[in-house]
């Protein structure tokens, strides 16, 4: 099997053809072939004969398939048209630019966004932790001081109560 740089949803420049310099995103990829689907790119007028009589016949313009070698990966962060580098991270190949080294695969991108997240809020669980275990102290030693007067308190009741019955 082939290994194809251009994936579906990149946004690519095409660099040779009659839709040289255009910038669209890959609807398809066909790695076998080494074709892509780009939108708006190669259309083609198709006539189509009505098949039935609900059927409307006529011209139909579709995208049809180019070799992905006259297209280039547009990097998210520079904007510009690089080549592709494969680069291997935790034992997983993923696609760079050559430009500026950031990652071209969106699904890396967001592991490595949610993770620095979820840093992020691990950081922020530990700051709640210190302030509520300083705030559970400090309440351990406010129920602390009032725990004698309640007791006292419901002990003096019981007293005047048996006095009123008669017991000692």
């Amino acid at each position: 099997m082939k290994n194809l740089f251009v994936k579906k949803g990149d946004t690519v420049l095409v660099i040779a053809g009659k839709d040289k310099n255009k910038q669209a995103k890959v609807l398809e990829a066909f790695p076998q072939e080494n074709k892509v689907i780009v939108e708006g790119v190669n259309v083609v007028v198709k006539h189509q004969k009505p098949r039935s009589a609900q059927d409307k016949g006529g011209k139909i313009e579709k995208e049809a398939k180019i070799d992905a070698s006259n297209v280039q990966v547009i990097c998210p962060e520079c904007k510009k048209a690089t080549r592709v580098a494969e680069t291997i991270v935790d034992g997983k190949k993923h696609r760079t630019c050559k430009k500026c080294g950031a990652s071209l695969d969106k699904a890396f991108v967001a592991k490595k966004s949610t993770a620095k997240k979820a840093e992020a809020k691990k950081e922020v669980a530990a700051k709640k932790a210190t302030t509520t275990k300083k705030a559970t102290a400090s309440k351990k030693t406010e129920t602390v001081k009032a725990a004698p007067k309640k007791a006292a308190a419901s002990t003096t009741k019981k007293v005047a109560q048996r006095k009123n019955r008669g017991d000692k």
